[in-house]
């Protein structure tokens, strides 16, 4: 599932999620849209045994004391890559705790190594479908903000049920966002921006508005590659109302 930042390896792909299958009233994943391929390093390997188990946060209820250490305004990054943005957040914001989700293996375990590098205490990462994990363990209502940053764009039009913005996904993400809460999204593909715009007009549960970069984002990777390709960048604020 974006993204951003950093050299990532490839963009956020979400699962396919049918909105009639339900789980305790909500969305359960179904087909994915992607496919694991990659090669595990030594290297690698061994950053995810040795930091992952003080990074990483477990599959179960999300519990921010045991996994940060204390309750703090919670962030939450959907398909971190290497973790640039995240990484950038939490520096930026000590007084917040950001979880970033992220799939690709080869781009958490390099997020591990900078974050531990950097000796930050208010990032964990979740290594698996974000989607999954927000409908899981993610208690409602629990999130300051979600971060969706240059999620994979799908620009055919018979692939749009593919791209992460979708009605389900924002009524998901709504019901996990405190009230004022905000989703910021960018992304370089002005097929996707009307996309997410549409989809947030249509479902009418959110404040929307063109925002302004954010200050502390770094520009490495899919927005450098945009802009050097001519594309502009969208930035779109959409707050839950209070």
């Amino acid at each position: 599932m974006i993204s951003n930042q950093g050299a990532n390896a490839h963009r956020y792909r979400s699962p396919i999620v049918d909105p009639e299958l339900t789980e305790g009233g909500r969305p359960v994943s179904s087909v994915r849209t992607f496919t694991p391929r990659w090669r595990v390093s030594p290297l690698t390997a061994e950053r995810m045994d040795t930091l992952m188990p003080r990074y990483g946060v477990p599959d179960g209820p999300l519990d921010q004391d045991a996994a940060f250490g204390r309750v703090a305004p919670l962030v939450f990054e959907i398909g971190s890559g290497h973790g640039a943005a995240a990484i950038a957040y939490a520096s930026e914001h000590p007084e917040h705790n950001i979880l970033a989700a992220e799939v690709h293996v080869p781009g958490v375990a390099r997020m591990l190594a900078r974050v531990d590098e950097a000796g930050l205490t208010n990032l964990r990462v979740h290594r698996g479908d974000a989607l999954e994990y927000l409908q899981q363990w993610v208690p409602a209502g629990s999130l300051e903000a979600v971060h969706l940053f240059f999620p994979d764009p799908w620009p055919k039009n018979r692939h749009a049920k593919r791209r992460f913005v979708q009605q389900h996904t924002l009524t998901l993400i709504a019901d996990r966002l405190r009230p004022g809460g905000t989703l910021l999204i960018a992304t370089d593909h002005a097929i996707y921006a009307e996309h997410a715009l549409e989809q947030l007009a249509a479902h009418g549960g959110y404040d929307v508005v063109l925002g302004e970069r954010p200050s502390w984002r770094p520009s490495d990777g899919f927005e450098d590659k945009g802009v050097l390709a001519g594309r502009s960048i969208t930035e779109i604020r959409a707050s839950r109302p209070r």
